[in-house]
C-alpha cells in the first residue's frame, strides 16, 4: 500500500512538472522590465517599426518611413515627412505584465491596428518587442520598435 501511494505521488509530481513545462505562454514580460524603465526607454529619441505581424501576416511596410516619438507628456506621434499621425501613450503594470498602451486618433487604417495595449516581451535601450493577444478571437500580434 505504501509503495502504491509513493508511486501515485511521484506520478502526480511528474505530470505537474511536465504540464508546467508545456505552457504555451512563453511571455516573460513581467520579468523583462517595469513601466518606469519602458517610459525611460521610449522617451529617449525616435523609433521605427521593424516588425508588425498581425495574426501571422507581416505588415511592417504599413509603417515604412514613419518615425515614432513618445513624448514625456504622453503625446505620441508618427511622422513620415508629409503626414503626421497623433495619439497618446502610457505604460503600466497589469496582471503581472508590463504594458505599453498606444492610442492613435486615426479611426481606420494601419495606425488603428496598433492602437492597443501591448505586453512588453523584451527591451533594450535600442529595441522594444511587444505582443498583443486579441480578446476577441485570441489572435496574436507582434510589434517591434528600434531606435532610429
Amino acid at each position: 500500500m505504501k509503495k502504491l501511494k509513493l508511486i501515485s505521488i511521484l506520478s502526480l509530481l511528474f505530470v505537474l512538472n511536465v504540464a508546467s513545462m508545456c505552457s504555451d505562454d512563453d511571455d516573460t514580460s513581467s520579468q523583462v522590465s517595469n513601466p518606469t524603465e519602458i517610459t525611460s526607454t521610449v522617451t529617449d529619441g525616435q523609433w521605427i517599426v521593424t516588425l508588425y505581424k498581425e495574426n501571422d501576416v507581416v505588415k511592417t511596410n504599413n509603417y515604412s518611413g514613419y518615425n515614432f516619438t513618445f513624448g514625456t507628456d504622453s503625446a505620441l506621434s508618427a511622422t513620415n515627412g508629409t503626414t503626421t499621425q497623433s495619439g497618446d501613450w502610457s505604460t503600466y503594470a497589469d496582471s503581472g505584465y508590463t504594458k505599453l498602451d498606444m492610442m492613435f486618433t486615426a479611426l481606420d487604417g494601419p495606425f488603428e491596428e496598433i492602437s492597443e495595449d501591448w505586453r512588453v516581451i523584451s527591451r533594450t535601450t535600442t529595441k522594444i518587442e511587444l505582443k498583443h493577444i486579441s480578446g476577441g478571437d485570441g489572435s496574436t500580434d507582434y510589434l517591434t520598435f528600434e531606435k532610429d
